[in-house]
């Protein structure tokens, strides 16, 4: 079941969110440091762990599944983000040197067929990094938070997962060890947790993570049989950049 993309705003404007965003945000950091000249595609929510890198990379899009809706991002500029088919999409072959999955992987009614289109469209070079909520931490087990929807994995499970759809994992990783409380003293330690977790309880993060790359030995992807879906544009806008239905979830 996908998170609207309303609520996952909301949740990374609140106290938690700001503290789960700069945690995951340094991890994703670190496996990647430098992504200069290449294109950057986050599929799911991930645009508050992207933004430091439209300074650097040629081009960085988000694509945001359409049972999770879409938002106006980024706030200043063009507009660069897009709402798509999650299993058919709507770019070139070999057209994306890194991808992120966040908020994707856990949501997705096919996740195979999701990971074969990340297949498809990154570079033969590029970088898969997938971010899923973790099945032994707290996080997944609280329904207050973004990461307790959906299937969580395990470390184990998310290599399996790569592996079993064309592609050969690289390196593992684990962030968001702060509890998932809105208590200020806690919050305010987050550094200290993240350290301590990563030292001594990396099995019991909040999320888990896994890069690698795809493998061009396994031959091409294979096509989408089914008809591809036509989006009509919604007119009706509301405060926040978020277009909305009749039903009220955000759609376009």
């Amino acid at each position: 079941m996908w998170t609207d993309a309303v609520d996952l705003r909301d949740f990374y404007a609140s106290a938690l969110g700001h503290v789960a965003q700069r945690m995951i945000r340094r991890r994703v950091r670190a496996v990647w440091p430098d992504v200069r000249g290449y294109s950057v595609l986050t599929v799911g929510y991930g645009t508050p762990f992207i933004t430091p890198f439209r300074a650097e990379a040629d081009r960085v899009l988000a694509a945001m599944p359409a049972p999770q809706g879409v938002l106006r991002w980024p706030a200043d500029g063009g507009v660069q983000t897009a709402l798509v088919d999650e299993s058919e999409l709507p770019f070139p072959d070999m057209s994306m040197d890194r991808v992120l999955l966040v908020h994707a992987l856990e949501c997705a009614g096919d996740a195979r067929q999701m990971l074969r289109e990340v297949w498809r469209v990154l570079a033969g070079s590029g970088r898969l990094l997938v971010v899923a909520p973790n099945r032994r931490g707290v996080w997944a087990r609280l329904e207050r938070t973004p990461f307790g929807n959906g299937q969580p994995y395990t470390q184990g499970q998310l290599t399996r997962k790569l592996r079993d759809n064309m592609f050969t994992p690289l390196s593992s990783h684990s962030a968001l060890f702060v509890p998932p409380t809105y208590s200020s003293m806690v919050l305010s330690s987050a550094g200290a947790f993240e350290e301590i977790g990563q030292r001594w309880f990396s099995t019991f993060s909040g999320v888990v993570m896994a890069e690698a790359t795809k493998q061009i030995y396994a031959g091409k992807a294979e096509a989408v049989t089914k008809r591809r879906r036509a989006y009509a544009p919604l007119t009706q806008k509301t405060p926040g950049g978020a277009s909305r239905n009749k039903s009220g979830s955000s759609r376009g």
